[in-house]
């Protein structure tokens, strides 16, 4: 029945074209070093198409190891050779095996299967190796007294929006648009166990971490919490200047010139008492002295429960703060200067 109301949703709310139907109707024309035009092709309906299939029944709720899980990464794999998007790895082999043993060794008595993070990347064209992330968990809880938890924005919604991205930026590759930097797309495993997938990332980087110029982290992005029920045109921006001034700056630039969006700082706070700086995937990028921003919608009544469905995401809200997501990413990897690490990790 479940899945039968989200067909209906989906054919009404956001409609059933493919991924690459929006990014033939965006309005603006290309125009050199201008990102307005690729940040078009992300759209709501495209999302949806996304979230409706990812966060679905079908995927069990993405438990670590487990079948709903992976069947997860092949959507993600499938979906980038659709696209043509490479990976770092070589062919199609868009894995990079978690195993059951790191899972153990990190969290003694927990019985975890194999995992794998999925890796999509984009050369850059004038300074290939410096590389800056774009990342979001792709695992969620499973079950909850026999009932899925879909996990739809938990972390769905950040699932999608890298997938969004990607296309964007290789639409502009394409175009002989930039990214100036390369940019690797890193959907982490393991991340509701502890933030497993992206501690194994940074243990076996797959670029050299010192070539890492930022993570841009994607967790939570498609609801409004009950402090913005007024006021729903916001998202939490948390660590953007924990480490790099210039890159708090440029958010905020960006924001300004594109977006206009409510940054809310209220998490960045040193004395936040949840401590959501230190709670989800950028965090282990932190730690090596990376600057990071955390783009975080707050937590709901459907957090960690199975009413974390697709059918409550608001897609225009998850369409803007997605294009922030990009427009942000845009003006990292196409600056002229690599972003200055000015203050320590904590």
């Amino acid at each position: 029945m479940k899945r039968i109301i989200y067909t209906s949703l989906l054919l009404s709310v956001i409609g059933c074209a493919s991924n690459k139907s929006s990014a033939q109707k965006n309005s603006s024309k290309k125009v050199e070093n201008d990102p307005t035009y690729y940040a078009e092709t992300i759209t709501a309906k495209d999302l949806g198409n996304h979230l409706f299939v990812y966060a679905s029944d079908e995927f069990e709720g993405r438990n670590t190891g487990e079948p709903g899980q992976k069947k997860a990464v092949k959507y993600l794999k499938d979906f980038y050779i659709n696209e043509e998007i490479a990976s770092p790895l070589g062919g199609d082999n868009y894995f990079q095996d978690v195993p059951a043993s790191f899972f153990k060794r990190r969290r003694m008595g927990m019985k975890l299967k194999d995992s794998e993070n999925v890796l999509a990347f984009i050369k850059g064209s004038e300074k290939p190796d410096e590389i800056v992330v774009i990342s979001a968990h792709l695992d969620h809880i499973g079950f909850m007294d026999e009932e899925v938890c879909n996990g739809a924005d938990d972390d769905g919604s950040g699932t999608v929006a890298v997938l969004e991205i990607a296309q964007a930026f290789k639409k502009a590759a394409e175009d002989g648009n930039g990214p100036k930097r390369s940019i690797l797309f890193l959907h982490v495993t393991g991340e509701e166990k502890g933030l497993l997938g992206s501690k194994y990332y940074t243990d076996n980087p797959i670029f050299p971490l010192e070539n890492t110029v930022t993570d841009l982290n994607i967790d939570m992005i498609g609801r409004i919490d009950a402090r913005h029920k007024g006021n729903p045109n916001y998202v939490y921006l948390i660590g953007s200047d924990k480490l790099s001034t210039e890159l708090h700056e440029l958010s905020e630039e960006v924001n300004k010139k594109y977006m206009n969006i409510d940054l809310d700082y209220k998490y960045n706070d040193e004395n936040d008492p949840n401590r959501f700086y230190y709670r989800s995937d950028h965090y282990n990028f932190a730690k090596h002295g990376i600057p990071v921003i955390f783009y975080f919608n707050g937590t709901h009544a459907d957090y960690h429960r199975p009413t974390d469905t697709p059918d409550r995401i608001n897609y225009n809200l998850l369409e803007n703060r997605t294009r922030l997501v990009f427009y942000t990413a845009w003006e990292v990897a196409n600056r002229e200067n690599r972003l200055v690490v000015d203050k320590k990790a904590k």
